[in-house]
């Protein structure tokens, strides 16, 4: 059997049945949580090739729920005897992976997603990785288009940009430099992309070095995983041998993987091991880490990126415009590149989003890329970012100082009502004004499930019906928060 023996429709249909089986039998919750996000994308002999939009999920379900998928297509494909899950970049599927060798009794088996493959960028390896010993442990994917070449830096990064090519050029030579070294901004202005440049420069210079880049998601995977399969020793013997580790997207680390990551800190500290982090908030912000990991964040070097102004925005701008007119022959003129930098003042990936935009509105339809052009193509994206960007700790700022309820309370397990329903209404407030998903929400509050976050929304939503004075208090809220 392969994907082309079966056709778009009738794969429709098999997938519509056997996703029908997985939520009979694992229920609505999990179901919602863990499959309702997944696509079939081919059937290859015995192979069920899904896919994912995120890394982590790619891992869960392959490490997780492989078995009882294989099982659901077994009904119409008696054939179906192995799983892959690969993640979607951009809406399409990434080609399959090969076969993941056997691992070691005593090690568990953990296989990431496999790295973007962009073009025309040269390849570069999948992960960095200790394989001494073996080890089927492995690293988050560097991604090769995230160098140091291709970082635009200005007045808002300079000094992470120079700390950056410091560490590197520093761990090249077995030095350490500032340790351990925090990077923290919001989203989109390159933290992910100094730790990758990070990495890259490296490895490109010494092969031998012992570098592991990991996301938060991945970290947890990776531990929750070996706790399970009873091989934490060896997870946490596999990061402690480490030359180099950086950690990106540390706000979402939660639960029993901080208080590892916080061992695992102390440890690299003690051996003169560089560490470089980076999160989306101060360290001091760093609700789900105890105090004493805090204070070692804060006691090295905390780097700020801070919002883009106007002459970083048009060089990053100018920058994409270059790249595009090498590859494609096709001129940005100087105005529409003015036009964009004034315009979109969000991120960086909204600026590349903005030129690529225009980019497929001059293939699609033959005009010029004009600032008329610009206005009508990028409106959306324009309107949408107009507004200010909350962020939950501002939320949790906010409601803390209006309820007169300490942050940390907000964050904790304390159930009184003094407490339960000013942290609702940050819930509310974290799901109406703000882009992230309800299971992210759940891990910036102390993390709690899902299914907690909606509940509080929906009582919020209740209570905002039935008490006109609490609805208009919540609306005092929101303008604060807007303001």
């Amino acid at each position: 059997m392969s994907g082309s023996d079966t056709s778009t429709q009738s794969q429709r249909e098999l997938w519509t049945r056997v996703r029908a089986r997985l939520k009979t039998a694992v229920g609505e919750d999990v179901f919602t949580s863990w499959f309702a996000r997944l696509e079939l994308e081919e059937l290859v002999e015995d192979l069920v090739h899904l896919s994912a939009p995120t890394r982590f999920l790619c891992s869960w379900v392959q490490s997780n729920y492989a078995d009882r998928i294989v099982e659901a297509f077994r009904n119409d494909v008696p054939e179906a005897a192995r799983l892959q899950v690969t993640m979607r970049v951009n809406g399409q599927a990434r080609p399959r992976l090969a076969p993941a060798p056997e691992a070691a009794a005593e090690t568990p088996a953990l296989q990431p997603a496999a790295a973007p493959s962009p073009s025309p960028a040269p390849a570069a390896p999948r992960l960095v990785r200790d394989n001494s010993k073996g080890d089927a442990l492995s690293g988050s994917a560097i991604d090769p288009r995230m160098t140091f070449e291709n970082f635009v830096a200005g007045t808002a990064n300079e000094m992470a940009f120079g700390v950056a090519r410091q560490i590197a050029h520093a761990a090249i030579n077995d030095t350490v430099t500032f340790n351990p070294v925090y990077v923290h901004s919001t989203v989109g202005l390159g933290k992910s992309h100094l730790l990758n440049a990070i990495a890259h420069a490296v490895s490109q210079a010494d092969p031998s070095k012992n570098i592991v880049y990991l996301t938060a998601d991945h970290f947890m995977y990776h531990f929750i995983s070996a706790v399970q399969r009873q091989s934490a020793l060896g997870f946490k013997e596999w990061l402690r041998r480490v030359d180099l580790l950086l950690i990106d997207d540390m706000q979402f680390l939660q639960g029993k993987s901080a208080t590892e990551f916080g061992h695992t800190l102390g440890t690299l500290l003690t051996g003169a091991k560089q560490v470089v982090v980076a999160g989306d908030a101060p360290p001091r912000d760093l609700e789900m880490l105890d105090e004493r990991v805090r204070s070692r964040l804060s006691g090295g070097l905390v780097v700020p990126i801070t919002a883009f102004d106007i002459e970083l925005r048009r060089a990053i701008v100018q920058r994409r415009a270059d790249q595009v007119n090498a590859r494609f022959g096709m001129q940005f003129p100087a105005a529409v590149i003015d036009y964009i930098s004034r315009a979109v003042i969000s991120h960086g990936r909204d600026l590349d989003g903005a030129v690529n935009r225009l980019v497929a509105a001059n293939q699609l339809t033959g005009e010029l890329i004009t600032v008329p052009l610009a206005e009508k193509t990028l409106a959306d994206l324009i309107r949408t970012r107009d507004a200010k960007r909350i962020r939950i700790e501002d939320i949790l700022k906010i409601v803390s100082r209006h309820f007169k309820v300490p942050r940390n309370e907000l964050l904790s397990a304390r159930r009184s009502r003094d407490v339960v329903r000013p942290r609702q209404i940050a819930m509310y407030l974290a799901k109406a004004l703000t882009s992230r998903s309800l299971p992210e929400i759940g891990r910036r509050f102390g993390g709690r499930d899902h299914t907690t976050v909606l509940h509080s929304v929906r009582k919020v939503e209740q209570l905002i019906k039935d008490d006109l004075e609490l609805g208009q208090e919540i609306e005092l809220l929101k303008r604060m928060l807007e303001e």
